[in-house]
């Protein structure tokens, strides 16, 4: 896909320089048959750094979803879309009186129980009390010793029967509490700071745990959660420095770096998750929201750069590789001062050019680094497709700067056609 556009740029780049240099005035003619006109830029000579494209999805800092715990009519809602609201902050009620009703049966029968270990402590103590005294009977022989037995199994009884009152009463809290904490959970808080959205209460609705209220987060900052391979994990690190951009925010490109990355790999898919945690305090990255994402994990070693557009394909050879101006020179400064200037370079008169078979070393999203051609020589990167009938072995160059190149390889084929139709390329 990403071939089939160059192919089109290089397609309506030819018919821009074809449409261009009729205006020169100085046409080379050889039997009639034109000098095929080209664009070339200067190759350099640096390393090229190591991007791995992906697409991320973006979510708000402390994301989360609210659900009522309880089942319950909605009887008043305190929020809206687009509300900052604090934590602990009321957003819904849910209708009470059940609840309300659950938690004074509670309580009331934590007042029974609670009744009925005091009348058991009380029995316990008349026991042990009857017990004392018949031993200070004995003490006088004037008690039996089956007396005392039986004074000490009832001391026994009652013990027993303090211990259980004290589990009820134990039971009877835990209830009240549980119905209490029931009743405190039909008004539904914030558990954040943050942005209420994505709002799904209504009054008079019945809530309950599947239903989710709203979405809160803090849009503050952001979360990107992009996918890596096993493969990827290989060379992607926490710390790395990463782009973002999105078509939805044209001109800006944000950096930030990876924060973390799951060490679990998904069964079947052999992928896992990295996030990268970014202040978004412009409000540019919205929750939901697709961006694209280069993570930027080192640079490929030294060698020849060219931009993409300048591999060719020999159709006749199969071979990859450039053609080169070998007799064409020029200060790639002065390019660039007269593109500044808004002026365009004039064709060159007919020079050599020669296809030169490359190496591929290390390939960027713009820029490829080969082998088999020297920085500093010519390479053409538009109109190849002339050359390869050319019997001549010339051709006639306009020189470009890398930053006229590379911003039309960006381009998409139909936006380069329009401005080819508007007349705004041949005033780059």
């Amino acid at each position: 896909m990403r071939n089939l556009k160059y192919i089109g740029i290089v397609t309506l780049s030819f018919i821009l320089i074809a449409g261009c240099s009729s205006d020169d005035g100085n046409q080379d003619l050889r039997g009639g048959q034109v000098t095929p006109a080209v664009e070339a830029i200067e190759a350099r000579f640096g390393a090229l750094p190591l991007e791995e494209r992906l697409s991320g999805i973006v979510s708000a800092s402390n994301q989360v979803d609210i659900y009522p715990r309880i089942s319950a009519p909605i009887e008043e809602i305190f929020v809206n879309n687009g509300q900052q609201v604090q934590r602990g902050e009321a957003l819904v009620r849910l209708r009470d009186n059940e609840y309300n009703e659950r938690l004074r049966q509670a309580e009331a029968s934590l007042r029974i129980a609670t009744a009925q270990q005091r009348q058991a402590l009380a029995a316990l103590n008349e026991a042990k009390s009857e017990l004392r005294r018949e031993n200070v009977l004995a003490e006088r022989e004037l008690s039996s010793e089956l007396e005392i037995e039986r004074l000490e199994a009832r001391v026994e009884s009652a013990e027993a029967n303090y211990d259980l009152s004290t589990a009820q009463v134990e039971q009877a809290q835990s209830s009240v509490a549980e119905q209490q904490e029931a009743l405190d959970q039909t008004v539904i808080r914030a558990p954040i700071n943050g942005t209420i959205g994505t709002k799904n209460a209504e009054i008079g609705m019945r809530a309950d745990n599947n239903t989710r209220l709203f979405v809160i987060g803090d849009l503050s900052e952001s979360k990107i959660r992009v996918n890596l391979t096993e493969r990827m994990l290989s060379y992607v690190q926490i710390g790395q420095t990463v782009r973002i951009f999105s078509e939805n925010i044209p001109d800006t490109v944000m950096t930030s770096q990876i924060s973390r990355i799951s060490p679990f790999l998904g069964i079947g898919n052999f992928s896992t998750e990295a996030e990268i945690d970014i202040d978004n305090q412009g409000l540019a990255l919205m929750p939901g929201m697709f961006v694209t994402v280069d993570v930027l994990y080192g640079e490929s070693e030294q060698a020849t750069i060219v931009p993409l557009s300048a591999l060719y394909r020999n159709p006749r050879t199969g071979e990859t590789g450039v053609y080169v101006a070998t007799s064409f020179q020029m200060e790639a400064e002065l390019i660039d001062d007269m593109e500044s200037s808004d002026d365009q370079m004039s064709l060159s008169n007919p020079t050599d050019v020669e296809f030169i078979s490359v190496e591929v070393i290390a390939k960027g999203r713009e820029a490829v680094g080969i082998s088999g051609v020297r920085s500093g020589q010519w390479v053409v990167t538009v109109g190849q497709n002339l050359l390869v009938n050319d019997r001549s072995g010339q051709a006639r160059v306009r020189p470009v700067s890398w930053n006229r190149i590379i911003e039309m390889q960006q381009l998409q084929p139909q936006d380069l056609l329009r401005e080819v139709m508007n007349g705004n390329v041949a005033q780059r």
